[in-house]
């Protein structure tokens, strides 16, 4: 059981709960003897119950979180998408318009549930170099200093269709729609409710259509060297510290704000890139040019920023809270991810 919260097992409710972060903490939980509940647009066969929902108005489903110990909202468009401007729309407005749905579920509950954790992304940041032009660690007060993330409109859906034709770049588009994201959240009137917002690292999963089943098959296709310059930063967290650092912020009562969910080493791509190919004993890997990947990333409908944008967030909060990483270091998670995966898929 979890330290700090009633001896029985918890009601857990994971909005969105049915993508990849989704599965990984449903499984973390179940596992472990609790109630999970996932709110899905489409309910799937699975070991937890599934109930419908849209994202976007109230129904039975606000049943689940009357009396429910913890609300875990993941949920968003993805953002492994072309950022044309109906899918830039779509990945703002499915962030903000839910995380406006469930604080005012929440507020209006008897028995509301005493934490609500929000999905947020480590992408949050403002990109700081020093004076070598090399990327400086970002933790939860670099870049975003304390309450600049909240300071946005508490409504940033107010007007009308909010224009996002300009937003291309991360700083631009995907940085703003986290910074109000984040807005949406800690704007929500929930005094009875802890609120803890998740800014999350590139989750790394042995599952099919995950990040880390993309990099390891340019991998294993003799494909996997460095990307753009290399010398980007990649944040990322092995899905069994991110299940563990939430199930950690649980337990913590006496934590809330903002924190990052993302391993303390972040690392350069062609770094990142060689111990994956040390990983799966591939000893080389033909690089891939920005133009190559702009023009790939194009065919593949997805956007180019994905691979080329740097972003060394760190986990200052929790690191200070006492979390102990279970994979601090890239070499040893791409290990344990490979055995997995040949485990499993092999």
């Amino acid at each position: 059981m979890i330290a700090g919260f009633n001896p029985q097992p918890l009601r857990i409710v994971l909005a969105g709960g049915s993508g990849l972060l989704g599965q990984v903490l449903a499984r973390h939980f179940q596992q472990r003897g609790h109630q999970v509940v996932v709110l899905t647009r489409g309910p799937y066969t699975a070991l937890w119950q599934t109930v419908h929902w849209d994202g976007k108005h109230t129904g039975p489903w606000t049943e689940c979180l009357e009396g429910a110990d913890v609300c875990i909202n993941l949920t968003g468009r993805s953002v492994n998408c072309r950022y044309n401007a109906d899918n830039r729309q779509a990945i703002y407005e499915s962030r903000i318009r839910s995380t406006q749905l469930v604080g005012k579920v929440i507020a209006a509950l008897a028995q509301p549930p005493r934490l609500w954790m929000n999905a947020s992304a480590a992408t949050i940041y403002s990109r700081a170099v020093d004076e070598n032009g090399v990327d400086l660690p970002l933790d939860e007060t670099a870049g975003v200093q304390d309450g600049e993330a909240h300071s946005a409109s508490p409504d940033p859906l107010a007007s009308a269709k909010p224009s996002t034709a300009g937003w291309t770049q991360r700083e631009g588009f995907t940085q703003r729609v986290v910074r109000d994201w984040e807005a949406a959240f800690f704007a929500a009137e929930t005094p009875r409710t802890r609120k803890v917002a998740l800014r999350t690292a590139v989750a790394l999963s042995p599952t099919p259509a995950s990040a880390f089943a993309v990099l390891s098959h340019l991998v294993r296709a003799g494909l996997g060297g460095k990307q753009g310059s290399g010398r980007q930063f990649v944040p990322w967290i092995h899905e069994a510290d991110y299940a563990r650092a939430v199930e950690f912020l649980m337990a913590r009562e006496d934590l809330d704000g903002a924190f990052n969910l993302t391993a303390p080493n972040p690392l350069p791509n062609r770094a990142f890139m060689a111990a994956l190919r040390e990983a799966w004993d591939v000893p080389n890997g033909l690089p891939a040019p920005r133009l190559a990947i702009e023009i790939g990333a194009f065919f593949l409908r997805t956007a180019p920023e994905l691979v080329l944008e740097s972003c060394r967030a760190v986990p200052g909060r929790l690191l200070d809270a006492g979390f102990e990483f279970e994979f601090p270091f890239w070499p040893d998670a791409a290990e344990d991810l490979v055995r997995q995966w040949r485990h499993r898929n092999d």
